[in-house]
């Protein structure tokens, strides 16, 4: 079989995200993106082989097997970066709730809601409802528009089963996305996501279930590699959270764990306790929190978007970056409080809402997302070794990204070597 590789020739600006593989960017790090100003870059099958200036790409070329089959992109004017990674979504789910948008517009809190039986309850409902062919066939969907985002890397929690056999079939419906679609999957099991209506007068029964049924099923059958867990006021405590993160972690699951958004509830503390992955949401998340994660190295995960569909003010990332702690950007695509797959959006409210940086929103989107997913080592920055996963924007430079905003600049990507959107659309369609 021949050698397939792609020559992305004479970027305007290439974002390599290099030399962080090894643990996230905190701090000042997170502005150093190693930008090559007209670079080039070679992949060779599914993995690069080449990025920086363009001089050496031709001679790197030069030396290409005799049956290599080589196609170059042009990209000068462009802005090329690692493929985006979305490290906290509930992307696989049945139904929709647009019904909700005027009753939050009336001034109903999102908990409100969830105690009246819609919310998570709601998804749960139909989520539990759909047969798994027409739930893979709605997710497909979302990650089409993920991909035509520049996305090529999702996180997928479940949770929208809420009892054994519906939390398996969220999982397998992962998997086999996974295999089928372009963009990955990296899965999260959170059957603890909410309370069902059959335990809503034993909520510690469903704690005992998630614990001694849930997880050794997910674990043994392979499903997913990470365990969140809804700790909130209303839904599950900081003492239910922590048991359920120590089972998960028992059966191999790491810790992930939604914190602190709606009150002050000692999340942040939890996840640096339990030395959790990852920490998502912190809208309320306390200084003594804050610290915690900066001192254990818990990545915070910040979702603008669900601060802005909600109508709250959103994470203070200045505060947390200022701390140490290693941010990272997510959509929460979900289909009551974040209903979009567009991360480009995202950044661009995490630059004109939380006061980032282009260039942290950049490092929070690619290797410190890849972090996130405990795919740093193959994803989220363009060195030689890792998987060619790219973006070309129709940006002249890291900055016109987020200045030029609400609108998606993606003119091509390439996963795992491969052209799968090109001029904006995908690629074969």
């Amino acid at each position: 079989m021949p050698t397939r590789m792609v020559y992305v020739r004479r970027a305007a600006q290439v974002v390599t995200a290099a030399g962080a593989s090894l643990r996230p960017k905190q701090g000042a790090e997170m502005s150093e993106l190693g930008i090559i100003e007209g670079g080039s870059v070679i992949t060779r099958d599914d993995r690069i082989l080449f990025a920086g200036p363009d001089e050496e790409a031709q001679r790197v070329l030069a030396a290409a097997p005799e049956d290599a089959e080589v196609e170059v992109l042009e990209a000068e004017g462009k802005l090329v970066t690692p493929g985006l990674i979305d490290p906290h979504t509930h992307v696989v789910f049945a139904g929709s709730r647009e019904f909700e948008l005027p009753l939050r517009l009336k001034g109903a809190a999102y908990m409100d809601i969830l105690k009246a039986g819609g919310g998570i309850l709601y998804t749960a409902e139909q989520t539990r409802a759909a047969e798994e062919d027409l739930l893979a066939a709605e997710t497909r969907r979302r990650l089409d528009r993920f991909l035509l985002h520049g996305v090529t890397t999702v996180e997928a929690k479940s949770g929208y089963g809420l009892r054994l056999e519906d939390e398996l079939k969220q999982l397998r419906t992962a998997r086999r996305l996974n295999a089928e679609h372009p963009v990955e999957l990296v899965s999260t099991f959170m059957g603890a996501h909410a309370v069902p209506p059959e335990y809503k007068g034993d909520p510690e029964a469903y704690v005992r279930l998630v614990i001694e049924e849930m997880i050794p099923a997910v674990a043994e059958a392979g499903l997913a590699e990470f365990c969140d867990v809804f700790c909130e006021e209303g839904v599950f405590t900081p003492e239910q959270s922590r048991r359920i993160l120590e089972a998960g972690l028992a059966q191999g699951l790491k810790p992930k764990l939604h914190a602190d958004e709606i009150v002050p509830y000692g999340g942040a503390e939890l996840a640096a306790a339990v030395g959790a992955v990852t920490a998502d949401h912190l809208l309320q998340a306390s200084g003594e929190g804050i610290a915690a994660m900066a001192r254990r190295g818990v990545i915070a995960v910040l979702l603008p978007g669900t601060a802005f569909f909600l109508r709250k003010p959103p994470a203070d990332a200045r505060r947390m970056i200022s701390a140490g702690v290693p941010v990272a950007l997510a959509t929460d695509r979900n289909p009551g409080s974040s209903p979009t797959e567009s991360l480009p959006l995202i950044m661009n409210l995490a630059c004109l809402g939380m006061g980032m940086t282009p260039e942290e929103v950049l490092s929070a989107c690619t290797i410190n997302a890849a972090h996130a997913v405990g795919r740093a080592s193959r994803i989220g920055s363009i060195e030689a070794g890792k998987q060619a996963d790219l973006v070309l924007f129709d940006a002249p430079n890291v900055t016109y990204l987020q200045y030029h905003f609400g609108v998606n600049l993606v003119d091509t990507v390439i996963k795992r070597g491969v052209c799968v959107v090109r001029d904006g659309r995908r690629a074969g369609a």
